[in-house]
């Protein structure tokens, strides 16, 4: 069995609570009701997801170099 680390974003859902985790290099999200779950279900998605591709015969995607560095959040300001 081979190790796969991939980038998660966390934000928080004000809608339904708790949290949406998702993953840009594999275009997958799931949620959880906190931070912890949330991690443990975004484990979950990327090893079902990963798991589907090899029955599948697909290749595993790789993660984009450093897109951990490259995910930005700014507080953007306008006026309307």
């Amino acid at each position: 069995m081979a190790e796969y680390a991939y980038t998660v974003v966390f934000e928080p859902d004000p809608d339904a609570g708790g949290y949406v985790a998702t993953v840009p290099a594999l275009g997958i999200a799931t949620q959880g009701e906190t931070l912890e779950e949330a991690r443990q279900m975004a484990q979950e998605a990327i090893s079902g997801f990963l798991e589907g591709l090899l029955q599948e015969g697909q290749p595993i995607p790789k993660e984009p170099d450093q897109l951990a560095e490259q995910i930005r959040t700014e507080l953007v300001a306008v006026t309307v």
